[in-house]
């Protein structure tokens, strides 16, 4: 029963707080939603993805079998260390982020974070969520959530690319700066 409640309220917590600040952020008169960075369908859709893949992962947790193969308990310990791992990512990013937090590119200037977990990751955030992607596929040994991993992991990427070229021209040769000294994901 703990297994079940564990992966069901990490993703949940983490809505919570995305939506949450989002109210919050919208009260300050803070637009919390950027500009699409790359096309929008498919920036969109990379979005929804993560959220049917978080919730394959719970519905296999609650006993729903999602597996094509038996997945070793090796897998599964190893799968929910990384679901652990990459929301605490998530939470840790988010917080850190504050106000300065988009989805998407911002509309408006914001401060440029490079403290806390920023000072290992441009972009822990998208580490955490890679890694809770992973996690599912690790969890469930479904090809059909290899496949969308897959697909969101390349969309995001090009997001993030498409993202740095956006700070680079906002924040200039502050931004170069930081890319000189910290890595892209790890």
């Amino acid at each position: 029963m703990i297994e079940p409640l564990l992966v069901t309220l990490l993703p949940l917590g983490f809505l919570i707080l995305l939506f949450g600040s989002g109210a919050v952020l919208r009260r300050k008169n803070v637009d919390m939603d950027g500009a699409p960075p790359i096309n929008k369908v498919i920036f969109l859709s990379s979005k929804y993805l993560i959220l049917l893949i978080w919730a394959a992962m719970v519905a296999h947790s609650w006993g729903r079998d999602l597996s094509l193969f038996a997945v070793p308990d090796s897998s599964r310990w190893i799968a929910l260390c990384l679901w652990c791992s990459g929301f605490i990512l998530l939470f840790s990013g988010r917080l850190g982020l504050g106000d300065s937090f988009r989805i998407g590119s911002a509309k408006e200037r914001t401060n440029l974070t490079v403290g806390g977990l920023f000072r290992f990751s441009r972009n822990p955030m998208y580490l955490g969520m890679f890694t809770t992607l992973l996690a599912a596929v690790l969890y469930t040994l479904n090809p059909l959530l290899l496949a969308g991993v897959t697909y969101v992991i390349v969309v995001h990427h090009k997001i993030v690319l498409a993202e740095e070229q956006h700070l680079r021209g906002v924040f200039g040769e502050q931004y170069t700066q930081y890319c000189s000294r910290v890595r892209r994901y790890l």
